[in-house]
């Protein structure tokens, strides 16, 4: 017995069920919907959320474990929690820490993306890991998983290339990303109101201020890059917009491919360099 190809499929845009032999999309008017590259690829990134945000957090500890596996000296046992299982800064370096030395010294631009995968301490790591667990489901949910990752790529940047601007020399961590996510959420909850809307605005800035109030009160926090993270996440979150507004487009999608693959490349490249220089 021969079984009919399944005809159907959801559209890579607007996710309505079309027809596989559909050359425009009804509802929204994407061109060659069924084609390979919009329903594969690097789009497949954005299928599962849940399985992003693991993956997201698995690729800051493999750097996080990488840091530690690079350091000459051996990983830092102090007693002071802060500091526990902490990675030297020659191997922080060469896996793209970034700041005013590596960037108008060695030139390395790269490292504004680089930067947020890296992390000073195993509490350093915790701490964003839970932020990005607390905060990333409700910006894929109200804005969509390719945004998500947008704002939290260019937050990143922005919120880093705040921190050279005002000469802080050596810095790294999620934080900057996650901020962004912070922003985006403070943008929504502000333009959508609504008891929702100001529910959510109110809650996230009291995130906001607390982070503020910690890095003023913890030597060593890096509030230049946690604000700027947070404009930047305003900014894009303006752009981009959100779901209510503006439904997750293919163009969102490709942005959002465009992001991970380059993210990729310079991972790759900052551990392929950092490698060889140890093994040199």
């Amino acid at each position: 017995m021969i079984t009919p190809q399944k005809n159907s499929q959801l559209c890579p845009n607007c996710r309505g069920l079309i027809s596989r032999n559909e050359s425009v999309c009804p509802y929204c008017g994407l061109q060659s919907p069924a084609s390979w590259w919009k329903n594969n690829g690097l789009f497949r990134l954005f299928k599962d959320p849940d399985l992003f945000l693991k993956g997201l957090s698995g690729v800051n500890i493999a750097f996080f474990v990488l840091s530690l596996i690079l350091s000459p000296g051996g990983m830092g046992v102090e007693m002071n929690p802060f500091g526990f299982l902490s990675p030297d800064n020659r191997s922080l370096l060469l896996l793209g820490a970034t700041g005013t030395m590596p960037i108008a010294t060695l030139h390395r631009w790269w490292s504004l993306v680089s930067a947020s995968y890296l992390h000073g301490s195993l509490l350093h790591l915790i701490f964003n890991l839970i932020a990005l667990r607390q905060i990333g489901p409700l910006i894929i949910q109200e804005y969509g998983l390719a945004r998500m990752f947008t704002i939290y790529t260019f937050g990143g940047i922005g919120g880093f290339l705040l921190s050279v601007l005002a000469g802080v020399p050596f810095t790294i961590g999620a934080s900057a990303a996650v901020c962004a996510l912070i922003g985006a959420a403070l943008y929504y909850g502000k333009s959508r109101g609504g008891s929702y809307g100001r529910q959510v605005y109110q809650q996230v800035g009291g995130w906001a201020l607390s982070i503020f109030v910690f890095g003023l009160l913890v030597p060593g926090i890096n509030n230049w890059a946690h604000g700027g993270g947070m404009a930047a996440g305003i900014v894009c979150a303006l752009a981009l917009g959100y779901q209510d507004k503006r439904r997750e487009l293919i163009s969102h999608r490709m942005l959002g491919a465009a992001c991970a693959l380059v993210t990729f490349l310079i991972l790759f490249w900052a551990l392929l360099t950092a490698v060889i220089y140890r093994l040199s």
